[in-house]
């Protein structure tokens, strides 16, 4: 069997620390039987042989921007059945300028709720809450998340535009507080694959630092994700 091939590709906003946020998973990926390509920019998106030849992209690219050339590059090798998979800003915060890839990921981030104008101290604790991340019927039966139960986190908390083409395996809700302006709590997909083409995406919502990434939960399901998302057999 030929080696499987994984792309990781980092960049953009440095306070997702991408270079050592993509590095703590590295060695997963190479015990896993993967031969590792790591690359600074989007520019290889628009490289249709070496996307071919990809098994498995995952995006850490936070804001930043694609030309339109990179962006549809991404979405045919993705639809070819190369695999696409991150978490956290560096795959739902990333191009916001490009509705394109929005369509390819099926949700964006929107915001993520601080806490209380009289609690803020200026740091990025400001927008470290307590919430729970659930998972869904569908959750506790797919390979990505079966056997891990609902994490508790105090980090940011992603608030999620989506379609419904998305199969959400978690999510979390916001409740409404009284200094906030929305009147009930809203429920955001935290967790959830989606199929394009013949390919596989997987977006993991939580990560906003490293010991995010290290929570045994996070961590697990970002692992599981990259593996299932990977080119299958029929999509070779």
């Amino acid at each position: 069997m030929a080696q499987r091939r994984a792309l990781v590709v980092r960049g953009g906003w440095e306070g997702h620390e991408p270079v050592r946020a993509t590095e703590l998973f590295l060695p997963f990926l190479e015990r896993s039987g993967y031969a590792v390509r790591i690359e600074e920019s989007t520019d290889v998106y628009a490289d249709a042989d070496e996307l071919a030849a990809t098994d498995l992209v995952v995006q850490c690219v936070t804001m930043s921007q694609i030309t339109p050339e990179q962006v549809a590059g991404l979405s045919a090798a993705v639809a070819a059945g190369t695999g696409f998979t991150g978490w956290h800003g560096g795959i739902v915060d990333s191009f916001r300028m490009s509705s394109d890839y929005l369509h390819l990921v099926g949700g964006q981030f929107a915001t993520h709720p601080g806490k209380e104008l009289c609690e803020r101290h200026g740091g990025a604790e400001d927008n470290f809450l307590p919430h729970t991340i659930r998972l869904t019927d569908l959750g506790r039966e797919h390979p990505v998340t079966a056997g891990i139960g609902d994490v508790e986190l105090v980090t940011e908390q992603y608030w999620v535009l989506h379609d419904d083409l998305i199969d959400v395996l978690a999510t979390t809700t916001h409740p409404a507080r009284p200094w906030q302006p929305w009147h009930r709590p809203v429920t955001s997909p935290a967790i959830w694959t989606r199929r394009w083409g013949t390919g596989r995406v997987v977006v993991t919502t939580p990560g906003h630092s490293l010991d995010v990434l290290e929570h045994p939960s996070i961590r697990t399901v970002i692992e599981r994700g990259m593996v299932w998302a990977t080119r299958t057999a029929s999509a070779s």
